[in-house]
């Protein structure tokens, strides 16, 4: 029979109905400002910063509550230049051979290429590794549930709190990036998922002028009449 697990009192505030709408608003209205940046300032950034936002994307939720993430704060200007070198390798394969016209297509509009200098010019990158399964005190290989949808959770977590301290970041994904397993040191039950770069943004930095989805075409109701 399993083990029912030890519960504490929940601590949760309630707030009014009036508090709950304009925290509601003030979140949303600091998320709609957060862009996607792809030129950064080498200005330095407290690690701290980067300590408080991983903890926050801890918090997230996960299948079984096996939190199965992993996160690779990287600051060493050596470090970065390798993870340059070897996400510009793939990139250059994935322009030429790998991503079809329709794909290529809809990057155009982003002007995004094979260049990828902000990956040494801003102060950190984050690696973000999906642990696909885990290791118990004996060696045991555990079953993780749910670690794409737990893990992209915790990122998006982690992308917000970075946004709310003022910083910027770039959600890169070179395909494949097993590469980030080597350089980063980091286990063969881990799937790096994403590489997040994160600073300050360059001065007079532009991005491109792009429009969200109206709500009418992302929210849909059901609700008693």
């Amino acid at each position: 029979m399993a083990k029912t697990a030890e519960t504490i009192e929940l601590s949760l505030p309630r707030l009014s109905e009036a508090d709950m709408l304009a925290e509601a608003r003030a979140f949303h209205d600091r998320l709609q400002s957060r862009r996607t940046v792809r030129d950064f300032s080498p200005e330095p950034v407290d690690p701290e910063l980067i300590r408080i936002a991983v903890r926050t994307a801890g918090t997230a939720p996960s299948g079984a509550n096996q939190q199965p993430w992993s996160f690779v704060a990287i600051g060493d200007p050596d470090t970065k230049r390798a993870i340059r070198l070897a996400a510009e390798e793939e990139e250059r394969t994935f322009y030429k051979s790998r991503a079809g016209d329709e794909w290529l297509d809809a990057l155009a509009p982003l002007g995004t290429d094979a260049d990828k200098p902000f990956l040494e010019t801003a102060p950190w990158l984050i690696a973000i590794f999906a642990q696909r399964w885990g290791v118990d005190a004996k060696g045991r290989k555990i079953k993780h549930y749910y670690v794409p949808e737990s893990v992209s959770i915790a990122i998006g977590l982690l992308i917000a709190s970075l946004h709310s301290a003022g910083l910027a970041t770039l959600t890169h994904t070179p395909s494949p990036m097993g590469f980030l397993n080597q350089i980063c040191g980091r286990p063969e039950n881990e799937k790096p998922l994403v590489l997040l770069v994160v600073g300050h943004p360059a001065k007079g930095a532009r991005v491109p002028a792009i429009s969200r989805k109206d709500e009418s075409q992302i929210l849909f109701w059901k609700v008693d009449r």
